[in-house]
């Protein structure tokens, strides 16, 4: 089953002065039809209280909800789907506990993690990146820059691929050009701006 995957991916963060309920508030009142609720400090019980809160902020404004890992929580939480950061997950078990119907994205860090998903045609769209620093994420991947995406035309991909990782406004377009990925993933050049709601619409209008 073909999922509709937008070209823009908006994930929240943990922040110390605004919680993921604000964050995706602001995002989807300024334009983001995808959110990712990306939690990674709470325990399972505050998450379902905040899942759900979340949730019915996404569908007030009939906004797509992934969930970052969670994939358990999956049977409990009004959720489209879930994103695994791990490329190396047993996505075939995950994908027969969460069924079809559910959107499952990966996150993929070199060429040969994108091939292996790609062939294994399980998810239905995959995360490319690191493309710059990103203060969201501690690791040491190499940084893609606009050649590690312009290299993926020789591997003609039928996976979408959605850039990310320490994207700016300014990088979109350029992105875009490459002529390979499918959308842009932004987490803290919207949550991080002096006004969110503000680089929210930005990126939207920069995107689509």
């Amino acid at each position: 089953m073909k999922k509709y995957i937008s070209r823009f991916h908006y994930l929240t963060q943990d922040l110390p002065d605004r919680s993921h309920i604000e964050q995706v508030q602001i995002a989807c009142e300024n334009g983001a039809n995808w959110v990712q609720y990306r939690c990674l400090t709470k325990p399972e019980d505050e998450l379902i209280a905040e899942l759900n809160q979340v949730a019915s902020i996404c569908d007030d404004w009939g906004a797509t909800l992934i969930l970052t890992n969670h994939y358990h929580l999956l049977n409990r939480v009004d959720a489209q789907g879930v994103h695994i950061e791990n490329p190396n997950a047993d996505f075939a078990a995950i994908r027969e506990q969460i069924t079809d119907e559910k959107t499952l994205g990966a996150s993929a860090y070199s060429q040969e993690q994108l091939l292996q998903l790609n062939t294994a045609g399980i998810v239905d769209y995959c995360g490319y990146g690191p493309f710059a620093g990103t203060t969201t994420r501690t690791h040491d991947l190499p940084l893609l820059g606009f050649n590690g995406y312009r290299e993926l035309e020789k591997l003609r991909l039928n996976i979408p691929i959605i850039a990310v990782g320490g994207i700016k406004l300014t990088d979109v377009e350029p992105l875009l050009n490459t002529g390979v990925i499918d959308g842009i993933a932004v987490s803290s050049a919207i949550n991080l701006a002096p006004n969110p709601g503000s680089a929210v619409k930005a990126f939207y209008q920069s995107i689509y």
